[in-house]
């Protein structure tokens, strides 16, 4: 008898929206708000999301992300209020595929249907402490959702698991495994005038964004990060954070040079696959004549230089997003 096929590994989000979302989430459970998480469990045809996409809904946090261009929001959220009166699971089928939705205006253009799960925050026990596992990047989170009312989640060794009351779900029963990507994280070494453009931008695209800066004159711009390191380069490497990606970006010679010497050191760098550097090829080539050979060899095959897609433009706030645009199309696998 032939082997049964291997089964579909289960859809990851994309990085970005969903950070705001998941953290949201957090702060309101912490703080006891009568909020909802809505979940994409699956979907078919055309849609603004794919499934484990997510949305806060509540009446304190109003509403966190976007599962379509704003059509079906308001449907959502009425239903979301009443998930978290009841602290139980509801189900919605959304369905815009019929030239009825078109025309009505109701599905924008997109014919698809979305299957979603609304959860109620304030039944999901210890949630906050698993959000903090994923923001520290400990792993991707998972999330089981069954039609019987069972809730599993899990973030690298951390596991929690809950039943909530449940309304029949409109579709056959079933069980849906979610996987939601941990937010990538990237090293900023040096602060300058792209910075105040660029370290926000990163971090509304989903990225955790760390500082590295010595110099009094740029390090109050670590305000602008989840973190900020007055710090040597070999000190900052040496956090226990896994990292995607670095930058390189003083406008200092001497101080790029550093920061690249340690990147080049597979320990020191935690094999970082993506280090950007910030300036002209001649300036590259210029720092590459001081390097040793063997940092040469470790940085070539992962340095991206001069850092940023060709977007045209000109000044510090072109330059930040040619750097976001060319980091994202990294992280999405394009290169």
């Amino acid at each position: 008898m032939a082997d049964s096929p291997e089964p579909s590994p289960p859809p990851r989000t994309a990085p970005g929206g969903v950070r705001a979302v998941i953290e949201a989430s957090a702060a309101a459970a912490e703080r006891g708000d009568p909020a909802t998480l809505a979940v994409v469990l699956d979907t078919e045809g055309s849609t603004y999301v794919r499934p484990g996409a997510l949305a806060l809904f509540g009446a304190r946090v109003g509403q966190v992300g976007w599962l379509s261009g704003g059509c079906i929001e308001p449907d959502i959220e009425l239903r979301a209020a009443e998930a978290a009166q009841s602290q139980g699971i509801e189900w919605m089928d959304i369905d815009t595929r019929s030239d009825e939705d078109l025309f009505a205006g109701s599905a924008v253009g997109c014919r698809g249907r979305l299957r979603l799960a609304l959860l109620p925050l304030a039944a999901l026990r210890d949630w906050p402490a698993l959000v903090d596992e994923w923001l520290r990047g400990h792993g991707d989170l998972r999330l089981d959702v069954r039609s019987g009312g069972a809730v599993s989640a899990a973030v690298g060794e951390e596991r929690m698991r809950w039943t909530l009351p449940v309304n029949p779900s409109p579709w056959p029963d079933g069980e849906w495994k979610l996987e939601i990507a941990a937010p990538p994280s990237v090293l900023v070494f040096g602060g300058g005038p792209e910075t105040p453009t660029l370290l926000p931008l990163l971090r509304n695209l989903g990225w955790m964004t760390t500082l590295v800066e010595r110099r009094p004159r740029w390090a109050g711009l670590g305000a602008l990060a989840d973190h900020a390191h007055a710090r040597s380069p070999a000190q900052a490497l040496a956090t226990a954070r896994p990292h995607d990606a670095a930058l390189v970006m003083h406008h200092h010679f001497e101080l790029d040079r550093e920061a690249l010497e340690h990147l080049a050191e597979s320990a020191a760098g935690q094999d970082i696959g993506f280090v950007g550097l910030l300036g002209p090829v001649r300036r590259r080539e210029d720092l590459f004549r001081v390097l040793p050979a063997a940092a040469h060899a470790s940085l070539q095959p992962r340095l991206h230089s001069p850092i940023g897609l060709p977007l045209s433009g000109e000044g510090p706030e072109a330059i930040a997003l040619s750097v976001a645009a060319e980091l994202q199309q990294h992280l999405r696998g394009r290169h």
